[in-house]
């Protein structure tokens, strides 16, 4: 018999779709949040790639995803030493769709209670007993909740991960803070285009909204890691003196930073990555979204990516009556795909801090690069990918350990 109920730990992104797909491959879900509500208000902005978009059809959250976005991205861009170079676009795919995280939270909080999803707040994870047929969660308000599988959704820095494996690689620092903000237009902006610029110290992206607004993001380097709570303990205006100064020899990013007022910057935190995490699950125990894999913020598609696997998770605990093979089969669909996306991202991020040479030779070497560069061969299969919910899924591998 296939699994019955489930709990899921954490009530971001990946969380609330895990739980939708769950409920919708008929297994009873509870999902357990740390935080006294809907995790609004963590974070600021992120994009949506078409995939990700699509694979939110299959729990019915795409159309209010649309709704709530703030900006359709049809093209892109890359500017060095203030020059613009029009990068090559994937034909034939849906924009990508920029939504505010703490709007996207609730949307996707929504529509699981819609779908009849149960949520409990204020129950922060200490710790999990395994059974032989069961697992039970443990809360730091000594309340507990047993079900036949656990699934580990609480994000880059997952107690469920330490948990599977004490060994498990924790996220690693890019040495950069992000900030981001939203301002009238200063600028003449294309619309419905992002640009990636690289400037002479620290990279940055913008882009126009549709309502007039434009909406710019910083990564500033920062050898000293930060905590979300540290970063936000140093006042908005001795940031913004410090972004001024960091882009003041930049075209745009001078006129943007000035712009920028300090009651508009929203200061995001230290940018990580998480490493390969050798074990995925243990027994009726699993990770998935960020908890497991959380690509570059340059990638586009970490969100995306993290919405994929949790469908993918609930088709194998739906298919595949042994826990431990749907979970393992769940890791051979998914791992290969966003360690890959890793990797491309790898190369992009080394160059956000490049020196005046690196970007002489960008500024020569793109135009010719793009020119040729095959976009469906190196873009098509991450955004043209589509997880077909009717059909069955056969275990891969046999389950580790």
């Amino acid at each position: 018999m296939s699994t019955r109920s489930a709990i899921v730990i954490g009530g971001g992104i990946s969380g609330p779709v895990t739980a939708t797909a769950l409920h919708r491959a008929g297994i009873d879900v509870t999902v357990f949040e740390a935080y006294p509500g809907p995790a609004y208000g963590i974070g600021a902005n992120l994009a949506l790639a078409p995939n990700g978009t699509a694979a939110l059809e299959i729990i019915g959250a795409a159309d209010a995803v649309r709704a709530a976005a703030n900006a359709n991205i049809t093209s892109s861009g890359m500017s060095v030493g203030g020059k613009r170079i029009e990068m090559p676009t994937l034909q034939n795919v849906e924009p990508l769709r920029v939504i505010d995280r703490p709007v996207l939270h609730q949307v996707l909080h929504d529509n699981a209670v819609a779908a009849g999803v149960n949520f409990e707040y204020n129950r922060r994870l200490v710790d999990i007993e395994e059974h032989a047929d069961s697992v039970t969660a443990v809360f730091a308000d000594g309340s507990t909740a047993t079900a036949e599988v656990l699934i580990g959704a609480d994000g880059i820095h997952s107690t469920v991960r330490a948990l599977v494996d004490p060994k498990a690689p924790g996220p690693t620092y890019l040495r950069m803070l992000s900030f981001g903000a939203y301002l009238d237009q200063v600028i003449d902006l294309p619309p419905e285009a992002m640009t990636f610029a690289f400037g002479k110290r620290a990279y940055y992206l913008y882009w126009a909204m549709p309502d007039g607004r434009m909406c710019w993001g910083a990564n500033l380097p920062h050898e000293q890691y930060l905590s979300l709570t540290a970063a936000r303990s140093i006042p908005n205006e001795q940031w913004l003196r410090t972004l001024r100064d960091v882009y003041a020899d930049d075209t745009p990013g001078a006129e943007i930073a000035r712009a920028t007022t300090a009651g508009q910057l929203q200061v995001v935190g230290a940018l990580h990555i998480m490493p390969p995490v050798p074990h995925w699950y243990r027994g009726r125990i699993a990770l998935t979204g960020d908890a497991v894999h959380a690509p570059s913020n340059t990638s586009g598609q970490g969100a995306s990516m993290a919405i994929e696997s949790a469908i993918e998770l609930a088709r194998c605990l739906r298919d595949i009556d042994d826990p431990a093979m749907a979970f393992a089969t769940y890791e051979a669909l998914r791992r290969p795909r966003v360690e890959a996306i890793a990797a491309r991202v790898a190369k992009i991020n080394n160059t956000k801090a490049a020196g005046p040479v690196a970007r002489k030779a960008m500024q020569l070497v793109m135009p010719l690069a793009f020119k040729h560069m095959n976009v469906e061969k190196m873009m098509g299969h991450e955004q043209r990918f589509r997880i077909d919910w009717e059909a069955t899924v056969r275990p891969a591998v046999a389950p580790v350990g």
